[in-house]
């Protein structure tokens, strides 16, 4: 190469491929958010049709759990108490 030709460094870019895409990802990001948000309305309106509050329903939950595990070991010690006695004798 000549010192009167010169090369053009650097990187060189065609700007329609760039603002194509660019105006897809906004369009795209557009389409998301919408979908965010109705998701989010629909979620919401039907978190306040519920008869009762997500907390409290995790209290009865709760409590029924803790029902269920009282009755359990009530049922388990009851069992060991009334089975025959040569049933509970070591096995050796």
């Amino acid at each position: 190469m000549t010192e009167t030709q010169k090369s053009k460094g650097g990187l060189q870019v065609r700007s329609g491929p760039l603002v194509s895409g660019a105006a897809l990802v906004g369009v795209g990001g557009v389409i998301a958010l919408v979908g965010i948000a109705i998701g989010g309305f629909h979620l919401l309106s039907a978190v306040r049709q519920l008869e009762v509050r997500p907390s409290e329903l995790a209290k009865q939950k709760l409590a029924q759990a803790r029902a269920a595990v009282a009755a359990a070991g009530a049922a388990g010690a009851g069992a060991w108490q009334n089975a025959p006695a040569d049933s509970r004798a070591p096995v050796s």
